[in-house]
């Protein structure tokens, strides 16, 4: 019986989801930790540059992650290794570009006030070559599917900044430079095992042909949306924020938006085992399998949602307390985190169908639709989080603004991909609420067999 129990969760729904979720409860860790050894103002601080430095990256992950998958997964040996060495040419290209961009900012650093944007200035070159090999090791990990390898590598990245933080404040040595030097550690140490035991495939850099470059950057200039999509909301968020609230605000926002991760989590893990499934069914000629593939997976989401929100808005004051320590429980700050999470929590049941109709645009080539309506859903919230701002003067009118970007975004991709084949919307909560019933179903029959 625990053999059999094994073997099943070594599948690959269960070692991406057990990724992502290791990922978020350490995410959540660290920042318990941070919120109790640094002042509120230096901790909106890191999760500016944080922030700001994530949301850069997305340039290189958003183009080439998803390209990558789609031209590498299933490919001929030769074909593949074409595009593990193009997407290593384009991917170092993305790096130089961007840190040559970065370069005259360090002639001004004296006049930069601002401590995160400061911070971002002088670090974000370093940072951004460090990452390189790491994320390109992740990318190979996806594309041969083997999330037991992605496992690791984000259990080793995530480990070691934490253990670095807990070592650090400890002894009573943790500052806003420490927790940076720990967090570059965090990405050098895995990027140095993956180039020496070749997890990143460096070795077929000289592989690339122009022609896979071209095919990756013509995918990738209009893909990039999708990523887009998930982080740059809460960046342009995190923008307003420091500059017209400040960093103590923004700490009690990023806050009152770490229990999200309750929702990302599967969101994430399903989106990566969810699109070669969708590719399967597209490159198949079978749009009616498309379509019921990407209802299922975003209404099984958002049916799995709706218990988990009502317990955590119920709970929201206790978990933003064990999160943010003293500094946040039972006090005013922490009374504006949890109402912010509360916000967030209210709308979230949105995000399956966004994500997962986003998505599916990528995987029947109409990723330009996506790119646009990521466009659209940033002036969205930018006009809305000014007005929001404008009206409420706190927290409250940038977490009640992200509604709107929501919105623009689940009506352009249903839209979309009606275009592509009719179905209703609300077919998608439907066919979520009978495939989760058949998923409990077939776990009963095997729970009742193991026992035999």
């Amino acid at each position: 019986m625990i053999k059999k129990l094994l073997s099943q969760l070594k599948n690959k729904h269960f070692l991406s989801l057990s990724g992502n979720a290791i990922m978020s409860v350490l995410g959540m860790v660290t920042v318990a930790i941070l919120c109790r050894k640094i002042s509120v103002a230096a901790f909106g601080t890191w999760v500016f540059f944080q922030g700001t430095l994530m949301f850069i990256d997305t340039f290189r992950s958003g183009f080439l992650t998803t390209a990558f998958i789609k031209f590498y997964a299933g490919s001929a040996k030769e074909r593949a290794d074409n595009v593990v060495g193009s997407t290593w040419y384009v991917a170092t290209l993305i790096t130089f570009i961007l840190i040559l961009i970065n370069v005259p900012f360090f002639f001004f650093l004296e006049a930069i006030k601002d401590p995160g944007l400061n911070l971002f200035v002088r670090w974000f070159g370093v940072s951004f070559l460090v990452m390189l090999p790491f994320f390109m090791a992740t990318c190979v990990a996806q594309g041969n599917q083997r999330f037991d390898r992605l496992l690791y590598l984000r259990l080793a990245n995530q480990g070691i900044f934490i253990v670095c933080v807990m070592v650090l404040g400890a002894l009573d040595k943790l500052s806003l430079p420490m927790v940076l030097y720990a967090y570059l550690l965090s990405f050098a140490i895995p990027g140095i095992w993956v180039l020496f035991n070749n997890w990143s495939q460096v070795s077929l850099f000289s592989k690339k042909t122009f022609s896979t470059v071209k095919e990756l950057y013509h995918f990738g200039k209009f893909s990039v949306g999708t990523t887009l999509s998930a982080n740059l909301f809460r960046v342009t968020d995190t923008w307003i924020i420091n500059f017209m609230l400040g960093p103590g605000v923004l700490a009690i926002y990023n806050i009152g938006q770490r229990p999200m991760e309750l929702v990302e989590i599967p969101l994430r893990s399903f989106a990566a085992t969810g699109m070669p499934e969708l590719s399967e069914a597209y490159n198949r000629g079978n749009k009616k399998d498309v379509i019921s593939t990407m209802k299922k997976y975003a209404g099984m989401l958002t049916i799995i949602l709706i218990p988990a929100g009502l317990i955590a808005v119920l709970l929201a004051n206790v978990g933003i307390g064990i999160i943010g320590g003293s500094s946040y429980w039972g006090t005013e700050t922490g009374v504006q985190a949890a109402n912010v999470f509360r916000i967030f929590m209210t709308f979230a049941l949105l995000y399956p169908a966004d994500r997962f109709m986003a998505l599916t645009l990528d995987v029947i080539h109409q990723p330009k639709i996506n790119f646009i309506k990521v466009l659209v859903m940033l002036a969205a919230n930018l006009i809305f989080d000014f007005i929001g701002v404008g009206l409420f003067k706190n927290v409250y009118g940038i977490a009640l603004a992200s509604l709107a970007p929501t919105l623009v975004g689940v009506f352009i991709g249903y839209w979309a991909l009606n275009r592509y084949m009719k179905f209703s919307f609300f077919s998608i909560f439907s066919t979520g609420y009978h495939s989760c019933i058949d998923v409990l179903k077939k776990g009963r029959q095997q729970l009742q067999f193991s026992k035999r």
